[in-house]
């Protein structure tokens, strides 16, 4: 097999134009002929450079709306043919074949069109590229000869060793972007067959499984996950990690490995997890939010009219579960809301928000050298949330798939079962209750008073445990914050013990989802009390 193979012509067609002209002239300088196709060989001719149309060197003319125009015998035998085979070199002489060196292909933009909202099934389909495939994959099985380019950020790479080795490629890079290309082609056939999956299911193809809101399962479920970063190591030291981010994804909201790290030190494993859920939780929110999360769990949670109060709110609720803490913000922060996460002796691990504004990401700054700072982009309201964004949990052998816990978290459709009737500020904090609740790991219960959260319960393995931590965190700063709050819980009480806690602690309103059998002791309970209990229909366990 040659190492060194000298690139004297060279196939582009490419629908993502960035870069490419300074490439192309790259290739020229070098001697390299030129092969294009429509809006490629546009865009190279108006820049000034040679270029020998495709249908050139087919015969044929581009046809059937730019459909056929690669798929020849000449472009083909030119990629896969052995250039040490006599019988591959009498072929191409009999059949006026010419050896094509370097292929620079990157395919329709299948992903983008399908992430668009509203994207038509029509137009769909025309980005399913085909000759594009076609050239990269028969370029890279005969990369003993071939170099194949698929992404404008390999074109400084190829760039240099051209130019390093008098206009020629070595194997080794040859290999390493085969292998890159043939990664790029099984990722993109994978976006093709989920989607087809969920959504072109007719004729005598059955038609893929339906969830409980017609949410589509794919009968194949195909991931394409690209390594972002090397991770110092995972839950503990011993773990070996790595961060993926899901090229394919069907949803275009702020995540954490999206997020442009602006400050502080490398992001650990925990530390991209629990920013992950604290972003999760304050997207629940349509006026100024923040969350503190310690282990996927909030121990703080506040809204307000502006920022800096909803995090006043949400550190106050338990500051010494704080220390070591996520902080989440769902609007961009400003000098006033810097100076409040800056004030006192706080130890913060990251901080993510929309975005900063620059005295304030000085003030931040210049307070921690090592604190991660997120700017994450804007942040989806809850009905901007993606309803294709599945949830994934890995188990050994496989992995559990199931839809967004995206319900309505909203009161409208509680059912007052007990108690008087709620005043806006307590209907609030209720709200704010349940919501919390969602996100804390089951069995969960919350407490919230005057738009904060002050106490939770988290992972417990009975209900009736959760309340009781619950209480003794609303009452940790030496006064009983439970007095005159509400509470959440994200499943039905069993019995009407754990009630029977919350109310002896002083809180005046429950919300859970109704369910048990032994309900009626629960409203019975907090008609003895005057409490008032609502249902929500819907329990949110999160394991």
């Amino acid at each position: 097999m040659t190492d060194l193979i000298r690139v004297r012509r060279a196939l582009i067609s490419v629908s993502d134009k960035s870069g490419l002209v300074a490439f192309a002239r790259q290739l020229t300088a070098l001697g390299v002929t030129l092969i294009s196709t429509g809006g490629t060989a546009k865009a190279l001719t108006a820049a000034g450079l040679d270029v020998t149309p495709i249908d050139q060197v087919t015969g044929f003319p581009e046809m059937m709306d730019g459909r056929v125009k690669t798929l020849h015998p000449r472009i083909h035998g030119g990629l896969l043919a052995l250039r040490d085979n006599p019988e591959h070199q009498k072929a191409m002489a009999e059949h006026g074949i010419e050896a094509i060196d370097l292929v620079c292909v990157n395919l329709y933009p299948f992903e983008k069109t399908i992430a668009k909202p509203g994207v038509k099934e029509d137009e769909a389909i025309e980005n399913i590229d085909i000759g594009g495939p076609s050239m990269v994959r028969s370029a890279s099985k005969n990369h003993a000869f071939v170099a194949v380019v698929t992404d404008p950020a390999q074109y400084a790479r190829v760039g240099a060793e051209l130019t390093g080795h008098n206009g020629c490629t070595s194997l080794a890079l040859r290999r390493e972007l085969a292998a890159a290309a043939f990664a790029r082609t099984a990722a993109y056939d994978a976006a093709i067959a989920s989607w087809m999956s969920s959504h072109l299911a007719s004729g005598t193809a059955p038609a893929p499984a339906k969830a409980p809101g017609n949410a589509p399962f794919p009968g194949h479920f195909d991931l394409h996950l690209e390594r972002q970063a090397e991770l110092r190591y995972g839950e503990n030291p011993h773990q070996l990690a790595a961060s993926y981010t899901w090229a394919d994804a069907p949803s275009g909201e702020a995540g954490i490995l999206g997020a442009q790290q602006l400050h502080g030190k490398e992001l650990s494993f925990n530390n991209l997890f629990d920013a992950s859920a604290a972003l999760e939780l304050i997207k629940e929110f349509s006026q100024p939010a923040a969350a503190v999360i310690k282990h996927t769990n909030p121990c703080g949670c506040g809204v307000a009219a502006d920022l800096r109060q909803a995090f006043e709110k949400a550190y106050s609720g338990d500051p010494l579960a704080a220390f070591g803490g996520i902080v989440a913000l769902n609007r961009p922060v400003d000098q006033a809301t810097a100076q409040a996460l800056t004030e006192g002796q706080k130890f913060l691990e990251v901080i993510l928000a929309p975005s900063y504004a620059p005295d304030a990401l000085e003030l931040l700054r210049s307070r921690w050298q090592n604190v991660r700072l997120l700017a994450t982009g804007p942040i989806a309201g809850p009905s901007e949330r993606s309803p294709r964004a599945f949830d994934l949990k890995w188990i050994v052998g496989g992995a559990l798939v199931q839809q967004r816990d995206l319900a309505d978290m909203t009161p409208r459709n509680w059912q007052h079962k007990a108690g008087p009737a709620l005043n806006p500020a307590l209907a609030a904090d209720l709200e704010l209750a349940w919501i919390t609740c969602k996100h804390v790991k089951s069995n969960a219960i919350t407490i919230v008073r005057e738009g904060t959260l002050v106490g939770a319960g988290a992972g417990q393995m009975d209900r009736v445990e959760s309340c009781k931590i619950a209480v003794q965190k609303a009452q940790a700063k030496g006064d009983n914050r439970a007095q005159g709050a509400v509470a959440g819980s994200d499943a039905f009480f069993p019995f009407r013990d754990g009630p029977d806690t919350l109310i002896a602690a002083g809180v005046q309103a429950i919300v859970q989802p109704g369910g048990s059998k032994r309900d009626e002791e629960t409203i019975q309970a907090c008609n003895e009390a005057g409490v008032t209990l609502m249902f929500t229909g819907q329990r949110h366990f999160r394991h």
